[in-house]
């Protein structure tokens, strides 16, 4: 592990976009207003989550076609989609087609799984083939292969007035190379290492029996989050073959101060207080483990990110603002994070 911080090479925001049900159009257009400013701020990159059948973005590669015909230089990206809900042909065609329009800057972010509330949902998603469908990351292996040309079908040629291709049309030669996995564990890391990926880190990860993380737990302690998300990234770069060059994106909530109101500020330490709970020990079935919110002046974040062993790992950053908040307070933080946070980690705005 370093032993201290690489200076931060790429700074980047996340949001859900969140929108009230009786107008959906002014929410998605804050979105669209907030990656706008983020590129005037110089972010390296601004990524939307993904949410179906709730009151945020359902469909990003719609939004971030819209963002790439408002923006010349920031990166986009999804963090990340859930490949349940989605056919990977299909999901190509539209990757493919959003990084021509952007001029190469589509970053995509993909998980694995069944989707949310499977049981309920299953009918109407597949009808016909709920039963049979496969979560795993097979669908993940069909998608990278569809997106870096693999052969569809094996007919090509014209027919009548129309040509045809075996491959996914547009087909986006760099794409293939700008593709994210989301992951949590020492699994998803090494599958995405070893099928040549980037890796998207979050606020998540998985305590794990093993004794690759077995250093994680103190004496009688709680285990240790960024001990475990620096585990997660060794693996990840022990299995791909860029080894220590290839691409991380750390993702926290991190909530700047400097330049907030007292209202504001009180607000940000009533959130990150609310949240904290989950944060004692490992959640669920699952045993999912939740990191902190990072509240506070950027001179005191600064300390904190550079003493987290994660952070360490890594020289590029999307960090997830709050879900809840209002369009003020995400100028007011995404402006304290190009001004004064991201300088404070080595940062120089691009552009």
């Amino acid at each position: 592990m370093p032993s201290t911080s690489r200076p931060l090479r790429k700074l980047g925001f996340l949001t859900i976009g969140l929108f009230d049900a009786a107008d959906p159009g002014r929410g998605h257009e804050s979105t669209l207003r907030i990656i706008e400013l983020g590129e005037r701020l110089g972010f390296d990159s601004a990524w939307v989550r993904h949410r179906h059948l709730q009151y945020g973005i359902s469909s990003p590669v719609a939004v971030l076609a819209a963002a790439s015909q408002r923006t010349r230089r920031i990166q986009l990206g999804t963090a990340v989609t859930p490949l349940g809900w989605e056919n990977p042909l299909r999901l190509a065609e539209d990757l493919a087609t959003v990084d021509v329009l952007s001029g190469g800057r589509l970053n995509p972010g993909v998980s694995v799984g069944p989707p949310t509330h499977y049981e309920q949902v299953k009918g109407a998603l597949y009808p016909d083939t709920a039963d049979a469908e496969d979560f795993g990351f097979e669908r993940v292996r069909r998608l990278l292969d569809l997106v870096r040309g693999k052969p569809v079908t094996d007919f090509s040629g014209v027919e009548g007035f129309e040509v045809f291709s075996d491959i996914v049309q547009p087909h986006s030669p760099g794409l293939g190379r700008r593709m994210w996995y989301g992951g949590g564990s020492l699994r998803s890391a090494r599958r995405a290492g070893e099928h040549g990926m980037n890796f998207l880190t979050s606020s998540v990860v998985k305590v794990e029996d093993t004794e690759d993380t077995e250093d994680t737990e103190g004496a009688g302690g709680p285990p240790d989050f960024a001990a475990i998300q620096a585990a997660l990234i060794r693996e990840f770069r022990a299995h791909h073959p860029d080894g220590e060059a290839a691409r991380v994106s750390h993702g926290l909530v991190v909530i700047p101060t400097d330049s907030a109101s007292p209202a504001q500020r009180a607000k940000y330490a009533e959130y990150a207080a609310r949240r904290l709970p989950r944060t004692a020990s490992p959640q669920g079935p699952a045993r999912h483990l939740f990191a902190p919110d990072l509240v506070g002046t950027s001179a005191e974040l600064a300390e904190r990110l550079h003493a987290h062993a994660a952070f360490r790992e890594v020289d590029e950053v999307a960090f997830a603002l709050p879900f809840t908040f209002e369009y003020e307070d995400y100028v007011q933080i995404l402006t304290d994070m190009a001004t004064k946070l991201g300088p404070a980690l080595g940062w120089r705005p691009a552009g």
